[in-house]
C-alpha cells in the first residue's frame, strides 16, 4: 500500500513531487466529463518517466489479434482506446529555456484534485540561480459544455530582476499509444488553420483493414491573455501552435487561458459538418469569461453532489475514500449518450482498451439505479440492446444459436483476444439478464422488460439453452469448459455460479414472456416446444454442492485442491499475480474475486443465512481480492452475515483501493468501474438496503470507528435521506410523496 497524498474529505492533495511517483499521480488526478477525460499530465511537457493520455469517448481503434495459435472463432481484432490528439500542450519557456520539472529545481509544490468542483490545480516555482517565477495552473473539462477544455496558467515573477516568459498553446496530433504496438501513431492530419489568437487541426485515424469506422476528430483552440507580444509557431505539419511572448518586471505577473472545442465524427458524419461545428462552438464559447465558464461547471457538479454525496463523519480516510469513487464513476459515465459506456479504465489509462466489460451489469448498474435518474441506467441496458447484432455474430462464432454478449467490446462484436475470456467467461450473459431484472425490481418500471428486454432475455436464454449438454450418466444438464468471476481457474468444468445464472436466466425469462403482449410475443416467437425444453433444463441443472460442508461449490474438483487459506501465503509473494507462474496460480486453491459468492450477493435474500455462512466462511478466506471488484461484494456479505469488523475493512480496501495502490497496479490508470464499490458496501452493506416486493427495506449498523455516515438515495421518483448516528437510524424524504419503508423489521411512513 503506499499513500502519496494527503487525506482531505473533498480534495486529493499533495505537496510533494517525486519523479517515482509521476504515474500515480496522473492516475489518481485524472479529469473527465462523460464525453472526453485525461490523465493528470503535466500540459507545460516533461521530459521524464510519464504515460501522457487524453481519450475521447467511443473513439477507438480496432488491431489485428492473429497469432500463431490461431483457433476458429477467434475475435477478428482487438479493440484498443486512441491516446487523442494533444489538445492540452503549453509548454512555458523562461529566459529560453523550457520549464520542465524532471530537470528544473522547484519549491512550494501543490497538485490538488478539488472533486466538489472537479478542478484540476497546480502550482510550484522554479528556482533557476537569482531568478524565481510561479506557475499556477488550473484545468477542468466542462460537464455544461461537453466539448470544451479549460486551462488557465499564471506566471509570477519573484526575482529581483526582470525576465523573459514565453507561452506556446499548442495541439499536437503526434501522439503515441503505450500499450499498442511498440508506441504505434493513430493519427492523420486532414487540416490545419493557424492565426494569431487561434489554431485548429482535423485528424483521422489511420486506416485499419477490418471495415469499421475511421473516427475524425476537429480541436481549435483560442486564447485570452494579457501578453501582447504574439506570433504564430507551427513548428510541423502535425501540430498548431503560437507563441506569446513578454517580459516581467520584479513581481508582475502574466496570464493565459486556453480554451479548446472538441468534436468527432461520432456527432457529425462528414468533414464539413465537422469543421463548422467546432467553429461554432468556438465562436460561443469565446463571448464568455472565464469565470462564467466555470460558475456553469461548477453548478452542475454541486448538482450531483446533491442527489448522490455519501457523508462520513469520524473517518476522513473513509470520507475521502467514497467520494474519489463517486467522483471518478461520474467523470466517467452519467447517462447522457446511449451510445457509451463505462470501461473498467475510464478516460484514465490504455490498460483494457476502454472497451465494456460485464462490469458495467454487475457493479455500475446497482449504483447509477440508486444516485441518477432511472433513465441513466435505462442507457446502459438500450446500449446492449441496440448491440444485439453483435451478440448474434459473436454466439454463431462459437457455433451456438441466441446472442453471446461480448466479454469485451466497442460495438457488439467480440474484440478480446484470450481464449479463456472471450470463449468460456459466458457468465456475462447472466449478467446482462440480471442487470434487466434489476433494472424492473429497483424502479418498477416495467416498460424495458416487456419489450426490448424481452428480446434480450429470449436470445440469452436460446443462447444458454444450446450452451448446456444433457448428461445421461447423472441425468442432469451440465455447462463444461467455462472461467467463472474467478478469473484463476479456467477451462472447468460445472462452474456453480454459471449454472446458476443460466438456470435463473432461464427461469426468468419464461416469467416475462408469460407478460408480454400478443405483439411481442408473435415477434419473439418463442415456441411451446421451447418452452418445454428450457423448463426441463430449469428442472435438471446441475449445481455443484458439498452437503458436508454445507456449500455450493464453485466447480468440479475445485475441493480436490491443496485447501489452504491466503494467510499462508508469504507476504513478500503478494500480490500472486505479480510473483506466481500463471501455472502456478491455476493450481492454487487461491480465488481472484468473488465466484461463488458473487452468485449469492446477486440474490441474497434467496439463500439462508446459514448457507450465506457457511459459503462466505469457506470461500473468503481463500480470496486475495486480486480483482479490484472483489472487495465490495464481500463487504456487503459480511454485513448481512454481521461480521462489522471485516465489512469495514473490506469497505476501506474497496473505497481507498486506488487511492492506496491496494494492489500495486494504479499507475497505469484507475479501476472506474470497481468505484462503484464504496457506494456498494456503504448501502447495500452498512445500512443492509433491499428492495423486496417494490418496498424499500434497511437494516443499518454504525461502524465503531464512524460518529455518522448518511447518504442521498433516488427511488421511485423520491429523493430519500439516510443518517444512521449512534442515536439510532435516521430517514427523511428530500422530494417526492410520502413512502413506506421497512426499518429492521417495522414500517416507517417518511414525509
Amino acid at each position: 500500500m503506499k499513500r502519496i497524498f494527503e487525506v482531505q474529505p473533498w480534495n486529493v492533495t499533495t505537496h510533494t513531487f517525486k519523479p517515482e511517483d509521476k504515474r500515480l499521480q496522473e492516475s489518481m488526478t485524472s479529469l473527465g466529463n462523460g464525453y472526453m477525460g485525461m490523465r493528470g499530465d503535466f500540459e507545460e511537457g516533461y521530459s521524464g518517466d510519464s504515460l501522457q493520455g487524453i481519450y475521447l469517448g467511443g473513439v477507438w481503434y480496432p488491431d489485428k489479434t492473429r497469432v500463431g495459435w490461431w483457433k476458429n472463432g477467434y475475435p477478428k481484432y482487438f479493440g484498443k482506446v486512441v491516446n487523442a490528439v494533444n489538445f492540452i500542450k503549453l509548454p512555458i519557456l523562461i529566459n529560453g529555456e523550457a520549464v520542465d520539472l524532471a530537470k528544473d529545481t522547484i519549491q512550494d509544490f501543490t497538485l490538488d484534485l478539488d472533486m466538489h468542483t472537479s478542478v484540476l490545480n497546480r502550482s510550484f516555482t522554479v528556482v533557476r540561480g537569482d531568478v524565481k517565477v510561479a506557475l499556477t495552473f488550473q484545468r477542468f473539462l466542462s460537464v455544461a459544455t461537453k466539448e470544451l477544455s479549460v486551462q488557465k496558467v499564471t506566471v509570477k515573477n519573484l526575482s529581483d530582476q526582470a525576465v523573459d516568459v514565453k507561452l506556446l498553446p499548442a495541439i499536437d496530433a503526434d501522439v503515441k499509444n503505450e500499450e499498442a504496438n511498440y508506441d504505434e501513431r493513430f493519427w492523420e492530419v486532414l487540416d490545419t488553420d493557424q492565426q494569431a489568437t487561434s489554431g485548429s487541426i482535423v485528424a483521422k485515424t489511420t486506416p485499419n483493414p477490418f471495415g469499421t469506422p475511421r473516427f475524425t476528430s476537429g480541436m481549435e483552440m483560442r486564447m485570452v491573455t494579457d501578453l501582447t507580444n504574439v506570433a504564430v509557431d507551427q513548428p510541423n505539419d502535425k501540430e498548431v501552435a503560437t507563441a506569446y511572448q513578454g517580459q516581467l518586471a520584479p513581481q508582475a505577473e502574466a496570464t493565459l487561458e486556453k480554451r479548446v472545442i472538441v468534436v468527432t465524427s461520432r456527432d457529425y458524419d462528414t468533414q464539413e459538418k465537422l469543421t463548422a461545428a467546432m467553429h461554432q462552438l468556438s465562436d460561443q464559447v469565446a463571448q464568455e469569461s472565464y469565470a462564467d465558464l466555470l460558475a456553469a461547471h461548477t453548478k452542475i457538479w454541486a448538482d450531483r453532489w446533491a442527489k448522490s454525496d455519501v457523508q462520513i463523519a469520524g473517518d476522513d480516510e473513509s470520507q475521502q475514500g467514497i467520494r474519489f469513487n463517486l467522483f471518478q464513476l461520474f467523470s466517467t459515465y452519467y447517462g447522457e449518450d446511449a451510445r457509451l459506456n463505462i470501461g473498467p479504465k475510464g478516460f484514465t489509462g490504455e490498460k483494457y482498451g476502454g472497451a465494456t466489460y460485464w462490469d458495467t451489469e454487475a457493479f455500475a448498474v446497482p449504483v447509477y439505479l440508486g444516485i441518477t435518474d432511472p433513465k441513466v441506467t435505462r442507457n446502459l441496458l438500450m446500449y446492449r440492446y441496440n448491440q444485439l447484432d453483435g451478440a448474434y455474430v459473436n454466439a454463431k462464432e462459437q457455433g451456438l444459436k441466441g446472442a453471446l454478449f461480448p466479454m469485451v467490446t466497442f460495438d457488439g462484436i467480440e474484440c478480446h483476444n484470450e481464449w479463456e475470456i472471450t470463449f468460456e467467461e459466458i457468465h456475462r450473459n447472466g449478467d446482462i439478464a440480471f442487470a434487466i431484472y434489476n433494472y424492473t425490481r429497483y424502479t418498477g418500471d416495467t416498460s424495458y422488460v416487456l419489450h426490448e428486454g424481452a428480446k434480450v432475455l429470449t436470445e440469452i436464454s436460446r443462447f444458454w439453452a444450446d450452451r448446456v449438454h444433457f448428461s445421461k450418466r447423472n441425468n442432469q444438464y451440465m455447462i463444461h469448459g467455462v472461467t467463472g468471476a474467478d478469473e484463476y481457474e479456467n477451462n472447468v468444468d460445472n462452474n456453480w455460479d454459471t449454472n446458476m445464472l443460466a438456470q435463473w436466466t432461464l427461469k426468468y425469462t419464461l416469467q416475462i414472456l408469460d407478460q408480454v403482449d400478443d405483439a411481442t410475443a408473435k415477434k419473439l416467437g418463442v415456441s411451446a416446444d421451447e418452452k418445454a425444453h428450457w423448463q426441463d433444463i430449469i428442472d435438471r441443472m446441475y449445481l455443484p454442492y458439498d452437503k458436508d460442508l454445507n456449500i455450493f461449490v464453485q466447480h468440479d474438483g475445485f475441493l480436490d485442491k491443496d485447501i489452504e487459506p491466503v494467510s499462508a501465503i508469504p507476504a513478500d509473494q503478494r500480490p500472486i499475480n505479480q510473483h506466481w507462474s500463471w501455472d502456478k496460480i491455476l493450481r492454487s486453491p487461491y480465488i481472484k474475486q468473488g465466484d461463488v459468492l458473487q452468485g449469492i450477493w446477486d440474490f441474497i435474500d434467496d439463500y439462508t443465512p446459514e448457507q450465506k455462512k457457511a459459503n462466505f466462511d469457506f470461500y473468503e478466506p481463500l480470496t486475495v481480492h486480486e480483482s479490484s471488484l472483489s472487495p465490495a461484494i464481500h463487504s456487503v456479505l459480511a454485513s448481512d452475515l454481521h461480521y462489522e469488523d471485516k465489512a469495514v475493512e473490506l469497505y476501506s480496501r474497496t473505497a481507498r483501493l486506488d487511492l492506496d495502490n491496494y494492489n500495486n497496479d494504479t499507475t497505469d490508470g484507475l479501476h472506474i468501474t470497481a468505484m462503484t464499490g464504496g457506494w456498494i458496501a456503504v448501502v447495500q452493506g452498512f445500512a443492509g438496503m433491499r428492495v423486496r416486493d417494490g418496498q424499500l427495506h434497511y437494516a443499518p449498523f454504525l461502524p465503531k470507528t464512524w460518529t455518522s455516515y448518511s447518504f442521498r438515495q433516488v427511488f421511485h421518483d423520491r429523493l430519500i435521506e439516510v443518517t444512521v448516528d449512534k442515536s439510532g437510524s435516521h430517514f427523511k424524504l428530500i422530494s417526492g410523496e410520502p413512502l413506506d419503508i421497512d426499518v429492521a423489521g417495522k414500517t416507517v411512513t417518511i414525509h
